[in-house]
């Protein structure tokens, strides 16, 4: 017998308000954008579907604007416009992390946004965002709300969303210095994340940012790895002893939370985050081996 045929309404929101009225009416429809994460768990029958609000098609949500030292992404802006010359001369990092993603269909249709909806560990622009310390905006038909992104991502593919809200943009700095992603996985491309790392210098306070991705619940700022990073550069001559990368790589390594899994072991995660971090390191920093 041929398979009964499942109807379901969906809403095709042409504004942000179309779209907030349609989840107020429906709170707990499911949100798409380019649909590139959603489908999968749709076709694999894990996400029930009753109605669908549909979002890929607001103009409020696409595009971008630099206002002072923030860039404000809007959550329909996609993996290749973060790819894009102006974007990435403002958060490198961001435009490297996009580059890891799929193929250039899904990053043609997959979205800022909806990475930080999934909230899977395993999201390729998440180190960065949240090594950036980014600020998601959050909207309703109610109100909007301004929520960091380390209080928005909460666990394994959970965040704060609330039924009826959608992330309408998300807010970072605009640092002055190099900026590295770092990302291994089974095959060089079109790969899930085995683990990741995201290295950010803000020349200005002398400091460096960093995040691991894919080694925990949810990404890691390993703050004692980068307070000492930070110390131990030489900011004026931009290099750092070895014996302080090799430090810092350790502390990056113990800060990592991995589990064993289809993809791989704690043990090779840890490892690979030691690598990883040196790696990103010696490519922001010449290494001083006086």
């Amino acid at each position: 017998m041929p398979a009964a045929l499942i109807l379901m309404p969906v809403t095709v929101a042409r504004s942000l308000d179309h779209a907030l009225a349609a989840l107020e009416e429906c709170p707990e429809a499911i949100i798409l954008a380019g649909g590139t994460d959603v489908m999968v768990q749709v076709n694999r029958g894990s996400m029930p579907v009753d109605q669908v609000v549909a979002i890929g098609r607001i103009p409020e949500l696409q595009g971008w604007s630099r206002e002072g030292d923030w860039l404000h992404l809007g959550a329909g802006v996609t993996y290749s416009e973060m790819m894009g010359e102006e974007i990435s001369s403002m958060v490198p990092a961001l435009a490297q992390a996009s580059r890891t993603v799929g193929s250039p269909q899904i990053r043609n249709a997959g979205t800022i946004g909806g990475n930080l909806g999934t909230s899977s560990p395993a999201g390729d622009t998440l180190p960065t965002l949240f090594a950036l310390e980014a600020v998601l905006t959050i909207r309703s038909s109610t109100g909007v709300r301004k929520l960091p992104i380390n209080q928005f991502i909460v666990g394994v593919k959970q965040n704060a969303l609330q039924p009826g809200e959608l992330i309408e943009k998300i807010s970072v700095p605009v640092l002055e210095g190099p900026q590295e992603f770092c990302k291994i996985g089974p095959r060089n491309a079109m790969v899930i994340s085995v683990a990741s790392f995201t290295l950010l210098t803000d020349v200005k306070e002398s400091q460096v940012r960093s995040c691991l991705g894919t080694v925990g619940p949810v990404p890691i700022r390993p703050t004692e790895a980068e307070n000492l990073l930070s110390n131990g550069v030489n900011w004026e001559k931009n290099k750092v002893s070895s014996e302080v990368l090799e430090a810092f790589a350790s502390l990056c390594a113990d800060a990592a939370q991995p589990i064993d899994d289809h993809r791989g072991s704690a043990a090779y995660r840890r490892h690979a985050i030691k690598i990883l971090s040196r790696r990103a390191a010696c490519r922001i920093f010449s290494e001083d081996n006086s």
